[in-house]
């Protein structure tokens, strides 16, 4: 039986502790201090992220520094975001883990003077941050039950798989997933099942799936872990290309399950570019410069036939700056 799941986050978690480790201050010695708190760390999502800060850190000549807790959870990231507000860093790019349990964490951050940028996700009170930065996440939920419709041709049942409810991002894709593949009258919609961001909870949810519902055709995974958790669990019941899998994100590990078979789409984000956009919005804020109270940026359907192409292969992430 194959278990690439933990080789995967083994990679990325050593990936993301030595990105993570790393500042850049562009040789502006005592310039700018910039803090960037991830999500999570092991994700190459806020990697590709990060990487994107840190050329742009370098570019403008400020002081990027990296971190995150180790796991999804708003519990473990709190701490991470008091310990960045006692350092008084000038601007933080945040991708705050719940939608209302890091407010109070951020108005510390904000009452010490520094400049909030968020970043991906967001949190329901707007008045703490200068700007907020993401993909169209609900139009991205719509492109993937799309996706997954013209793949098991408007007939059969499908499922959602995703990580928790309370996070901005997810929630949008799962609203604009489900609002979709409702105007499919030949699917039917088991609902969505949560994972906790754990690749292994996601395959063994599955799994369980799979073998309670003998018509199910189609699954859609809401980020990176529920994407290759899934990958996996269909591949673990026998069913790699009978159940057609579309997930959020494109990494390595999601792209090479795309390419063998055992996902048939990826709904790819531009993380690179939110990352650089951040910390050029995080110096406007600071110069004093009008900032656009959100921004939004691109995605795109990869299919195993459009993966290779140019214009799509830039939007894959990276496990490493």
């Amino acid at each position: 039986m194959k278990t690439p799941t933990y080789v995967a986050v083994a990679i990325a978690l050593t990936a993301a502790a030595t990105l993570g480790g790393c500042s850049d201050d562009g040789g502006s010695g005592g310039g700018r201090k910039i803090t960037f708190v991830q999500g999570v760390k092991g994700d190459e999502f806020y990697i590709s992220m990060a990487c994107g800060a840190q050329q742009k850190a370098k570019e403008l000549g400020v002081k990027l520094d990296v971190t995150g807790a180790d796991k999804w959870d708003a519990s473990l990231q709190t701490p991470v975001v008091n310990a960045v507000a006692a350092k008084s860093p000038d601007a933080v790019l945040i991708a705050p883990t719940d939608t209302q349990a890091l407010r109070q964490p951020e108005q510390q951050l904000k009452s010490r003077g520094a400049k909030v940028i968020e970043v991906d996700t967001k949190l329901d009170d707007a008045s703490i941050r200068e700007t907020a930065i993401s993909s169209d996440n609900e139009r991205g939920g719509a492109l993937a039950a799309q996706t997954l419709a013209n793949l098991v041709q408007d007939r059969g049942t499908v499922a959602a798989i995703s990580v928790k409810p309370g996070i901005s991002t997810t929630d949008a894709r799962l609203k604009g997933f489900e609002t979709e593949i409702r105007k499919h009258p030949g699917i039917t919609y088991l609902g969505v099942q949560y994972n906790d961001d754990d690749p292994a909870k996601a395959a063994s949810i599955v799994t369980s799936t799979i073998a309670a519902h003998r018509d199910l055709v189609g699954i859609f995974g809401a980020n990176v872990f529920s994407g290759e958790g899934a990958a996996t669990g269909i591949e673990q019941a026998g069913k790699a290309g009978q159940v057609k899998l579309v997930a959020f994100d494109a990494t390595p590990k999601q792209v090479e399950a795309l390419r063998k078979g055992s996902i048939q789409g990826l709904i790819a984000q531009k993380p690179f570019d939110i990352g650089a956009q951040g910390v050029e919005q995080a110096v406007a804020a600071l110069d004093k410069k009008p900032v656009p109270k959100t921004i939004a940026t691109d995605l795109i359907a990869v299919t195993k036939d459009n993966v290779d192409q140019p214009d799509v292969s830039k939007y894959l992430y990276k496990g490493a700056c």
